[in-house]
């Protein structure tokens, strides 16, 4: 049978295949917090009857924290492994939740219909896409596309901390020809997009210690050294005056975009005026004489995430604090290496201690390189035909201003290229109270999966 067969069998089964969905929105998965443990175990126990019930030898796998779930299918073709997470973000604050978040409903919406409730968009929308186009092609065809490995997780949004051993004590089965990603989203509304790049990510954290204990402002005002002073001086010196990182040897490894690249990019459908209003800004405040877009899908960040030290509460405390903290993240591009941005940066930051004040670092934070994928195998232009057909407009090649550690990681301990394809948008809410996921994008993302599985699985 032929693919519009297919499609046809997602049509007429898409009203089923959002029960299965809200089934699993449903199972609160929260996977940081542990009061939800059983309950994580439990959507992962929903995957695997799932894929079972489609024909795929699928178990539950075990890892100290929460299990994987790894299925099979042995066919004829290029191996590919698809991978998403059933695990989702807490939910606070609960009060700004307009729905309940694990009650899932459909909702009509200036824009449309959209389906609300946690993990909507991430990631249990989005991985059921994949899932439900293998359903439609096995129902048309009596069997599943091609030579499949699906690969789900229950702790990206808590880290991964059993991820990375779990990959290497499984290499040789999970090893693909390549993995295919849903963990991500469209350009614009309405435009079916590639990831070709995501960025890197490396974390850091400091306190700045000053005096033995936290003193009487009237008794040490003045002689006394001022950890939050301090701090707020070392943070002002890491960007220039034009947003520019002012950490020498930062930018190693990074490199300019082409000028061809660019030019692509800007029939994207990005709307920079759009993007930057829509919360709450009229310009781009990172590295003069770079668009929007160009700031945020290829060049580097450091940002401030948290900042603190003192008295926090109501009314008033008159004390020199006895230390301040600092939480940092910066954003990887190209060559950039993790272990070398951090050493510059805590340098930096070191050099410029006053007397008196000393520092302590968290070396438990980690870090991961930039994905940069071959966009030129022949399966990412397999991939853009089909989405183009789908959403009748030019697919796109685009950057992510995001960090997806499994890409990097497909490539450095299984030695596979990643194609991220995602059907989100950026007003889905994610990590966010009131998520949703249109159900057209749903619909269409299911759509669009059996067409690039029918070019690309054979």
């Amino acid at each position: 049978m032929g693919l519009n067969e297919v499609l046809s069998e997602i049509d007429n089964g898409l009203e089923d295949a959002m029960t299965r969905l809200f089934d699993l929105l449903k199972i609160r998965s929260i996977s940081t917090d542990p009061a939800y443990k059983a309950e994580t175990r439990d959507a992962a126990e929903w995957m695997v009857k799932e894929l079972q019930s489609l024909g795929f030898e699928a178990e539950l796998r075990p890892t100290p924290g929460h299990p994987m779930v790894v299925a099979h299918h042995r066919g004829e073709g290029p191996r590919l492994l698809f991978y998403g997470h059933y695990d989702v973000q807490p939910v606070d604050p609960l009060e700004l939740w307009t729905t309940p978040p694990f009650e899932p409903q459909i909702e009509d919406t200036p824009k449309g219909r959209v389906i609300r409730g946690r993990g909507a968009s991430d990631d249990k929308g989005q991985l059921m896409t994949f899932i439900e186009a293998c359903r439609a092609y096995k129902a048309v065809n009596g069997t599943l596309p091609g030579n499949l490995t699906i690969f789900l997780e229950g702790e990206e949004e808590s880290g991964s901390p059993s991820l990375i051993p779990f990959m290497k004590e499984n290499a040789e089965e999970l090893t693909c020809d390549l993995a295919l990603i849903c963990d991500t989203s469209m350009v614009a509304p309405g435009v079916p997009s590639i990831a070709g790049s995501l960025r890197g990510m490396l974390k850091d954290e400091f306190t700045l210690h000053g005096p033995r204990i936290d003193l009487h402002s009237g008794h040490y005002g003045g002689p006394a050294l001022n950890p939050l002073r301090e701090i707020s001086k070392l943070v002002a010196s890491l960007h220039d005056d034009q947003g520019r990182v002012a950490v020498e040897g930062f930018y190693e490894g990074v490199h300019e975009v082409p000028q061809e690249q660019i030019e692509a990019w800007k029939t994207c459908g990005f709307d920079e005026e759009e993007y930057l209003s829509s919360v709450g800004m009229s310009e781009p405040h990172g590295e003069a004489g770079y668009s929007a877009l160009v700031q945020q899908w290829a060049r580097p960040t450091l940002e401030i995430n948290g900042l603190w030290g003192g008295y926090q509460g109501a009314g008033s405390k008159t004390v020199i604090p006895a230390e301040a903290h600092c939480k940092i993240t910066c954003r990887l591009v190209g060559d950039m290496d993790p272990a070398h941005v951090r050493k510059v940066l805590r340098k930096h930051i070191e050099d410029r201690l006053p007397t008196d004040a000393r520092i302590t670092w968290d070396n438990d934070l980690d870090g991961a390189p930039a994905a940069v994928m071959n966009t030129d195998r022949p399966e990412f232009e397999a991939a853009r035909l089909a989405l183009s057909d789908e959403w009748d407009r030019e697919a796109v090649i685009t950057g992510m201003g995001g960090s997806i550690p499994i890409a990097y990681y497909f490539k450095s301990i299984l030695g596979m290229d990643a194609m991220l394809i995602g059907f989100a948008n950026d007003d889905d809410a994610i990590h966010s109270p009131n998520e949703k996921y249109d159900v057209k994008s749903f619909h269409k993302g299911i759509r669009s999966w059996a067409r690039i599985l029918d070019r690309i699985a054979k």
